[in-house]
């Protein structure tokens, strides 16, 4: 039957389906409003040139990363549930998209003759006007993965991007951004590459032709990265003294690119500059759908990695600031502002570190502090952009240099794990090198792959260990590891350290026996022999008793062989005792008339103590052998042994 919807629960699913509708009439002006509002001019002022910059990455004109810093970031405010996230363009986003747009829509493409000047020209105009197709398509088509992936309830996948392999992704996907900024830095141009190892073939294409280098530049390339390290420098020492930090990427922006348009550097120096900004905003387009199959592939890599990279730091925040972030809701929201976005020439985005950090520091407490900083971007795209056509961009793409500092800081993560965890180590490392040599899309695939293979690795690699008890306490721990732990007279203990199932189950069992010099195999080998023999004489006695006394002395003999077999099979038997999994092992049938729930015990010593009792209490020597999983899926078993009867 179907159930009735609900006043209520039509309400619930409206709230959990639009956020804004649920906190924003609670929104307090005195508590949150200041904090807001300097937070949002804050990230609104960094918007500006990370925004222009990204575009690059893009291979779009700059202003469209001003778009894409202002319609998906109001979608985002009515969707979203992270207070904190500052969403927009990110680096490894748009380096993913330039790799989509460079390589459906090459630059040999518009490349046409002129015989007056006897050389190669190409249609900016044009290649400028397709690569916007394709980021569209690839965005919108990415956008429908997340939504799609929301409905579905799919936000779980982020469990499988392990804290080392998003960051080791990262990390990769810089050294990708910084060589595809180089051009930019040198003045050159060079021939672009796509596939695996095509970073390697770009690094050599661009020292081979590194001679060709414009000197003004370069020049320009190296003060402004100089004077940005040097300005955030003074911007950290100064944070305890200064309300906010001081924009000193909106400084560098300003005083180059007047210093462009007074020296003019475009025209005596041969300095690549922005060009023109058109002022307003585009008009809504739907993108092209004869793209999305060319593009599906990466589509779904920007949906996975802008999804993962958003709800990591958006779950830093809510962990720290005590509110959940709805994993699913993020999906979607974030699904929301790329197709939404898409339709207004926007290209995907996710949310940066650096502005959320800004936006953190400066007071920002609600979603609010997004949409002022939309409402800069609006500001600056409708009436002040083209103030910015002769900025040069090198000056660009040494912001992205400088704001990739927190990025490479992540290499230091590879000695912290050697003395942690190796294994997530290794995963860091792989990640990293597959992503620099497979490109970021298909370097994604091939890590979280990597990653899965791990994770058998790990259960099929586990630790195993016997126990023993702290004199006086509850607490087991292993007797090779610790000195105060003490051997539990007459019972062994064995843990393994992963969840017991058909795939280590072998392993288990070899290594229970080398621990607890059990064999298992020769114990069940020797019970098989033992019940064929007694059922072979016993069956021998049955017929010489029913030839002499009838049929009522062989009910008797088979009442007296019923409890005889069952007294004796109990000492073959496992008596187990498991914790946790209650619910599974009585689907699967694992209950009996002999092994029942008040064989459930919820600790290690509850069932030790479990084999004390049995082990006071029994008048034959038995050997029995106990099991506990912990909280933790952790196997233990405990084994009471005592002198076996003689048969």
């Amino acid at each position: 039957s179907v159930r009735p919807c609900s006043g209520a629960r039509t309400k619930s699913c409206l709230l959990g389906s639009v956020p804004v509708v649920s906190w924003l009439p609670r929104y307090s002006i005195k508590e949150n409003a200041l904090g807001d509002l300097v937070s949002g001019i804050s990230v609104g002022i960094m918007q500006l040139p990370q925004g222009m910059a990204y575009a690059l990455l893009a291979a779009v004109p700059p202003v469209f990363g001003l778009y894409s810093s202002f319609y998906p970031v109001l979608i985002y405010f009515i969707f979203g549930t992270s207070k904190h996230i500052s969403v927009g363009t990110y680096a490894v986003m748009s380096v993913m998209i330039g790799g989509v747009t460079e390589r459906l829509a090459p630059e040999s493409d518009f490349t046409t003759w002129d015989n007056v000047t006897n050389s190669s020209i190409v249609d900016i105009a044009a290649r400028d006007a397709e690569r916007i197709r394709v980021a569209v398509a690839v965005t919108f088509l990415s956008g429908l993965f997340q939504i799609l992936l929301g409905l579905v309830q799919f936000g779980f996948v982020v469990t499988y991007l392990s804290d080392p392999l998003v960051r080791g992704y990262t990390t990769g996907a810089a050294i990708h951004v910084i060589v595809s900024q180089l051009k930019y830095t040198f003045g050159i141009n060079p021939p672009r590459y796509s596939g695996p190892l095509s970073l390697i073939y770009t690094v050599l294409e661009i020292c081979y032709i590194i001679p060709e280098t414009n000197i003004g530049t370069l020049v320009v390339s190296i003060v402004t990265i100089i004077s940005l390290i040097l300005a955030k420098e003074l911007n950290a020492y100064l944070s305890k003294k200064l309300p906010v930090p001081i924009p000193v990427e909106l400084v560098c922006v300003i005083i180059t690119t007047v210093i462009s348009w007074q020296v003019n550097l475009t025209g005596r120096y041969g300095v690549d500059v922005v060009g023109e900004i058109p002022s307003g905003l585009q008009p809504p387009v739907f993108p092209a759908a004869s793209l999305f199959g060319r593009v599906i592939g990466d589509a779904f890599a920007l949906a996975v990695v802008g999804y993962g990279i958003a709800i990591s730091l958006g779950r830093i925040f809510a962990l720290k600031y005590g509110y959940k972030v709805d994993s699913n809701q993020e999906l979607i929201a974030l699904g929301l502002s790329n197709s939404f976005g898409a339709i207004f020439q926007c290209f995907a985005i996710s949310c940066s570190m650096s502005r959320s950090l800004v936006q953190e520091s400066t007071g920002g407490r609600t979603q609010v502090a997004g949409v002022l900083s939309a409402v800069v971007i609006l500001f600056i795209t409708l009436w002040i952009g083209r103030l910015f056509e002769d900025l040069p961009k090198a000056v660009l793409a040494a912001i992205i240099y400088v704001n990739l500092h927190g990025i490479m800081k992540q290499f230091l993560d590879i000695p912290a794990l050697w003395k942690s965890n190796r294994v997530d180590m290794v995963v860091w490392v792989v990640t990293f090198i597959l992503t620099v040599l497979l490109n970021p899309d298909l370097g994604l695939a091939a890590s979280i792959g990597f990653s899965m293979l791990t994770v058998i690795f790990r259960t099929q690699l586990p630790k195993y260990s016997l126990l023993g008890q702290l004199p006086d306490t509850d607490i087991y721990k292993p007797l090779e590891d610790y000195n105060q732990v003490r051997h539990v007279p007459g019972i062994v203990i064995f843990r393994s350290s992963a969840t017991l199932y058909f795939a280590n189950a072998e392993m288990y069992q070899d290594a229970l026996g080398e621990k607890s010099g059990i064999d298992v195999t020769k114990l069940l080998s020797a019970k098989k022999k033992l019940e064929a023999k007694r059922k072979r004489q016993e069956k021998k006695a049955a017929k010489k008793e029913l030839e002499k006394n009838g049929a009522d002395v062989f009910l008797r003999l088979i009442q007296r062989h019923s409890r005889c077999l069952t007294v004796r099979h109990q000492y073959f038997c496992l008596s187990v005792f498991l914790a946790g999994v209650v619910e599974t092992l009585q689907n699967g049938g694992f209950f009996n008339d002999r092994v029942t729930k008040s064989c459930l015990f919820a600790t290690v010593h509850d069932a030790v103590l479990r084999c004390q009792a049995g082990k006071t209490k029994s008048h034959r020597g038995e050997e029995n052998e106990y099991y506990t999983v912990d909280s933790d899926q952790e196997v233990c078993s405990c084994s009471v042994q005592n002198t076996a009867p003689k048969m």
